[in-house]
């Protein structure tokens, strides 16, 4: 998989591109704004347009290390195309994966390196990440909520930077999930996301520029999920 263009020109939301690839209702462009999803994160939504035509793109499939963009009508645009992200959808599960990741450093420091077990953004300003966690006081969990409020109104700039996948094991905690690691791009190196001053963790989402710009979060709910796991949900503040 080469790396997405949306990780590289995070601010281009709308894109003039040609088509390497069709078939009724889905298409592979040579270059895409959107971000794909993974690792709990929704993907983006969005429109494609041309000369003769416009439809909602209503979800991807990769496949052979192409990303087929799926349509929501089976058409097969023509010649020079126009992709659109929806800026408001993509802010949200961007400020939500930023914050996700704030609350996952927050638990490795406190926890001693506590793993996630999974994760899950929300359409509705709503974010769920599990963590091993035996025997933790939920209360312990709950008391977190002023540790991430004052990461956000520090503003720390974020930073993404590539390291060659076989160099993970000497960097420990840059692997952050107990199952699955981010997969590496085309020439072997996997992204790493760093909120400077707080953590660095390998991670193949979207985030913020810097952490002053997100709303102010809360933690809505800790669930217990078996004798391991612990569930926490947070919630952007309207």
């Amino acid at each position: 998989m080469s790396r997405y263009f949306c990780h590289d020109h995070a601010d281009v939301l709308t894109l003039e591109t040609r088509m390497l690839d069709a078939r009724p209702g889905a298409v592979v462009l040579e270059q895409s704004p959107f971000h794909p999803g993974g690792g709990g994160q929704l993907p983006d939504r969005g429109r494609l347009a041309w000369a003769s035509g416009d439809v909602a793109i209503t979800g991807f499939e990769v496949a052979d290390g192409r990303v087929w963009h799926l349509l929501a009508e089976p058409v097969e645009p023509a010649g020079v195309v126009q992709a659109s992200v929806d800026p408001a959808f993509r802010a949200l599960q961007t400020a939500l994966h930023t914050n996700a990741h704030v609350l996952n450093a927050l638990v490795f420091q406190v926890f001693r390196g506590a793993l996630i077990t999974g994760a899950q953004l929300n359409d509705d300003g709503t974010a769920r990440t599990d963590f091993d966690l035996p025997d933790v006081d939920n209360d312990r969990l709950r008391a977190l909520e002023p540790q991430l409020n004052d990461v956000i109104r520090q503003d720390l700039p974020l930073r993404v930077s590539y390291v060659a996948a076989d160099a993970l094991a000497s960097e420990p905690g840059l692997i952050r999930c107990r199952s699955v690691a981010p997969p590496p791009a085309s020439d072997g190196s996997v992204r790493v996301v760093e909120i400077v001053g707080l953590d660095r963790q390998a991670c193949g989402g979207t985030h913020l520029a810097s952490t002053g710009r997100s709303r102010a979060v809360r933690i809505l709910k800790i669930d217990n999920k078996g004798r391991h796991n612990r569930r926490v949900k947070i919630g952007l503040v309207d």
